[in-house]
Order: C-alpha cells, then structure tokens, then sequence
C-alpha cells in the first residue's frame, strides 16, 4: 500500500526535475551557439582572406601577360583594368582594391560575393548570442535566493 501511495510523489517529483533540467538547457544554450556562429563567421573570413591572398599573389606575379593586373581584369571591362597602378587590400569589407590612374579605385572580383554578407551575419549572429546569454546569467543572478536583489 506504501508503494501504491508513494507512486504520484515520486512521479511528481521526477516531472519536476524533467522541467528543471529541461530549464537549465535552454539556458544554456548560448555560450555553443554563440560558439559556433563565431567560428563560422571566423571561417568565412579566412575562405575569404584565401582569395584575396591568391589574388595578391597574381598580382605580383611578374612576366609575360601580367600588366594590367590579372585580379583587376574583368570581363567586359578591359578599358577600366588598363588604367590600373597599383592595387590595395581592405580587410573589412575584405576585398581586393585596383587603384587607377588620376585617384579611382574599384573593388576586383576577387573575394566571392557572399563572404562578406556571411561574415556579418554570423558575426552578428554570434554577438546576439554572447548577449542573450549574458541577459540571461544576469536575470539568473537576481532571481537567485540570497542574491540581496528580490
């Protein structure tokens, strides 16, 4: 008869903590999700550094064929390569830059297109997670017993 009786406390019990920890993990969530976004946002930053680097590596390559810059032609643009001088990298946006004669410069397409809209996004990403999270441990904090705040 005890078993009988203790059966709903137990069952009680055990649902009470299947809550508990069901809690705890959602909580917990940001820290590997902000993790994780990071580095792939830190992946296709180096896939993109990659292409700029080989881009840089066409572009001193010296020889036959090498004026204009090999990164700095595009198809259906010669004109605007052969007025090409010299050229630059800026890391954010990455891009390889083709300077030109009188001050101009254009971006090459070098870097695809979607790496610095990927780098953003999960960068931005990332951060709404590390700020979540800290949301989180903060109202964790105070709903805390003994935290003096309640």
């Amino acid at each position: 008869m005890t078993y009988v009786s203790s059966l709903p406390g137990r069952a009680r019990t055990r649902r009470s903590q299947r809550v508990r920890a069901s809690r705890t993990s959602r909580r917990r969530w940001h820290r590997p999700a902000a993790a994780l976004l990071g580095a792939c946002a830190a992946g296709f930053y180096a896939w993109g550094l990659l292409h700029v680097a080989g881009a840089v590596l066409a572009a001193e390559d010296g020889g036959a064929g090498s004026s204009p810059l090999l990164p700095c032609r595009t198809p259906g643009r010669e004109e605007r390569a052969s007025h090409v001088v010299d050229y630059g990298v800026d890391y954010v946006p990455l891009r390889f830059v083709c300077e030109t004669t009188g001050g101009g410069s254009y971006a090459a397409e070098s870097v695809p297109g979607y790496v610095n809209p990927a780098v953003l996004g999960f960068g931005l990403a990332a951060a709404a997670c590390v700020g979540a999270g800290a949301l989180d441990a903060e109202r964790r904090a105070r709903k805390a017993p003994g935290s003096g705040t309640g």
